[in-house]
């Protein structure tokens, strides 16, 4: 399936910034199940001081701020072949070894909500991809998708806690549970083709999970499926932090607005 995909997002600063840095990790991965056909990103308000490869083989952008703007636009835009491999990636590959996916972070450190989630698995050797799309189905059972309880802070056990949670929240929740039964696990951002609705508000995120016999599967928990070729990969990382699509800091800029286009549809 050939995918095209525009994304925008859009900051409004209260005031003019005075010094600003953006990491921007928008380039979509080609690898198993996609090949990036063509991709680019545009900035205004903002000059490109450097582009490099981090632990995870994510593209990153380093963005500057102009000063004294007020506004600034980051468009990307291209087009990516996909296909269906039932989630399933294969052998582990890159920099970072397994066993480094096997750390907890800030955000996916398992507590008692992830224990109790956890403790029918716990001890068991034969932990199948069928069981861990059980334990899936478990984590959306306890927190089902929805939005406004949470934000890209809320730990995996502070999500737990909440009546709704977001993409991200399954995944971390998912990736800890995934660590504490022993399987290397990591955190996804990427774009998601909705059926229904080329318009959307926001990218998706999803957790990748290291079975052995298989590699790298993926898992995820807010659409109950493992990926297909409606999805395409842009950043891995042990949780959001280290996959966020826009991450930065700004000076002298007030209360900041953000706004968000993306349209993902089948050419």
């Amino acid at each position: 399936m050939r995918l095209t995909i525009s994304h925008s997002t859009r900051y409004n600063f209260g005031a003019p910034v005075t010094f600003g840095l953006q990491q921007l990790r928008l380039t979509p991965k080609s690898r198993i199940g996609q090949t990036v056909l063509r991709w680019q990103t545009m900035v205004n308000g903002g000059q490109k001081q450097t582009e490099y490869h981090d632990q995870h083989n994510n593209t990153v952008n380093l963005i500057k701020i102009e000063p004294g703007v007020e506004e600034i636009t980051i468009q990307s835009q291209g087009e990516v072949d996909t296909s269906n491999t039932n989630g399933v990636l294969g052998a582990h590959g890159g920099w970072a070894p397994l066993w480094y996916f096997t750390r907890s972070t800030a955000l996916t450190q398992a507590g008692q909500g992830v224990a109790d989630l956890i403790g029918e698995y716990a001890g068991k050797e034969d932990m199948s991809v069928a069981r861990l799309h059980d334990l899936s189905a478990k984590i959306l059972n306890a927190l089902p998708y929805g939005t406004g309880d949470t934000d890209v802070k809320t730990t995996a056990e502070e999500a737990l806690k909440k009546e709704h949670g977001v993409c991200q929240d399954h995944t971390h929740i998912f990736v800890a549970a995934a660590r504490e039964l022993g399987f290397p696990a990591r955190y996804v951002s990427g774009y998601l083709m909705m059926r229904d609705d080329i318009e959307q508000n926001a990218s998706h995120a999803w957790a990748e999970v290291h079975v052995e016999g298989l590699g790298w599967v993926g898992f995820d928990v807010s659409n109950q499926i493992s990926p297909d070729e409606g999805y395409v990969a842009v950043a891995t990382g042990l949780d959001y932090s280290e996959a966020a699509p826009i991450s930065g800091l700004n000076f002298g800029s007030g209360k900041v607005g953000m706004s968000v286009s993306l349209q993902v549809q089948q050419q």
